[in-house]
């Protein structure tokens, strides 16, 4: 019974092969009638004819000739469409449900041929179900193997691609005697608006598919659709295109991050031209600099506008924490208690000198803010009001540079020589 269905099966195939030129329009027909992805240009469209052709020429074969599903492999057509298809950035799941329109339109043509032979129905209906059985395997088959060539394909793809976009972006952020016009020929985008850059980051290569989500943020955040590129596998750079002074909602873009607790992003400042496009971008790594050296291992956003200080003197780190030192003493010191004494300090020099203020904004009593400020001020070895400027850029390197320190030298503090009823050396 088996070898009669199979020999009935084979003459269906026999039969359909025979109308294939007529067949296959039909099918690539209902494919680009039916899926907005198939409306491509008539290079790839040859592609995709001959793969339809390629597939079905190789399902007849196997009806015809008892080709074992063991033996089946992506038709070499085929595998070159679903590479155009990665390259073009269309989905797969538009292509895999190509393959189950087609198998549904073999089958119905098989069923059609049947009608046409006026066959008993037992045996129609048995060889209805073996040819489906087969066609439903060789389109399993294929479509395995399709998922590995595009995936495949599409990273290579993406890799060479970003490779290259990298290398236009790179050479029009180095080369200084490029003009607006041809940076805007590289790269594809308008330089004569306004313009901020982002430096998005994770530590780990575990978390490196988080980077799959910085364009949305970003473009949740401002409105505007990103310019991205891999720097390298855990980076990314991206611009964001404004024809107005550019507007970023910082605080959004602060808690979307928080669902993605691996990733980082540091923000330029707004730019115009060629020269903004550059200082944008050269604003966001430096924010990237101080970001990984903060003291502050739970923020993930990081503007420039909020860490520029501490961006120009990040390369003069040691110099810095020896001022630091001299500046504030026994506060420097890296423990909590002083960290609690030098933020309440800092908040309240933000505060304009209030307490009732700066009690507000810690969320603690007036006295409490009082007590801390005086126990700062003994530490100091003068009021926090006198020489406020150098007390707030100091209290910032220890926020946003860690330039606290275990051991403060007190032969150079001028809080430790306060202390000791000596007069500091000006010499």
């Amino acid at each position: 019974m088996a070898d009669h269905v199979a020999a009935l099966s084979g003459e269906v195939a026999r039969r359909i092969a025979a109308r294939l030129a007529d067949l296959t329009p039909e099918m690539t027909t209902l494919f680009v009638d039916t899926i907005p992805e198939f409306h491509h240009d008539r290079a790839v469209q040859r592609l995709m004819v001959a793969s339809t052709t390629s597939n079905l020429s190789a399902v007849v074969d196997m009806l015809m000739l008892g080709i074992s599903l063991e033996d089946i492999v992506v038709p070499p057509a085929a595998a070159t469409y679903a590479r155009r298809f990665a390259q073009h950035d269309l989905s797969l799941e538009a292509l895999l449900r190509a393959y189950r329109l087609g198998e549904h339109m073999f089958l119905q043509w098989g069923i059609q041929d049947l009608r046409r032979q006026a066959l008993p129905a037992d045996d129609a209906l048995a060889v209805t179900s073996h040819v489906a059985l087969l066609l439903n395997g060789y389109i399993d088959r294929v479509i395995e193997g399709l998922i590995d060539i595009y995936r495949t394909e599409r990273q290579r793809w993406q890799e060479r691609s970003d490779a290259a976009h990298a290398a236009q972006v790179r050479a029009v952020l180095a080369a200084e005697e490029l003009t607006i016009s041809v940076a805007e020929q590289m790269l594809g985008v308008a330089l004569r608006g306004w313009h901020t850059a982002a430096v998005a980051w994770v530590h780990s290569d575990s978390a490196a598919a988080q980077l799959g989500t910085v364009g949305l943020l970003l473009t949740e955040a401002s409105g505007r659709t990103p310019m991205t590129v891999y720097a390298d596998a855990s980076t990314i750079w991206a611009w964001m295109f404004f024809p107005g002074r550019p507007s970023v909602d910082v605080d959004r873009l602060a808690a979307r991050l928080t669902e993605h607790d691996s990733l980082r992003i540091a923000l330029g400042e707004p730019g115009t031209g060629l020269a903004g496009f550059r200082s944008s971008h050269e604003e966001a790594l430096r924010a990237r600099q101080v970001a990984e050296i903060d003291a502050r291992p739970t923020q993930q956003l990081y503007p420039h506008a909020q860490v520029a200080l501490a961006g120009l003197l990040i390369d003069r780190r040691d110099a810095v924490r020896l001022w630091v030192q001299r500046t504030l003493g026994e506060l420097a010191r890296e423990d909590k208690a002083m960290a609690r004494l030098r933020h309440t300090v800092q908040v309240l020099l933000e505060a304009n000198g209030s307490y009732t203020e700066a009690a507000a904004r810690m969320h603690v009593h007036k006295n409490t803010v009082l007590y801390r400020v005086r126990k700062a001020e003994e530490l100091l070895g003068r009021p926090v009001a006198d020489d406020r400027l150098a007390i707030q850029v100091a209290l910032l390197a220890c926020d946003q540079l860690a330039a606290t320190t275990k051991t403060p030298g007190p032969d150079t503090s001028v809080a430790a020589v306060h202390l000791q009823g000596r007069k500091p050396d000006t010499g």
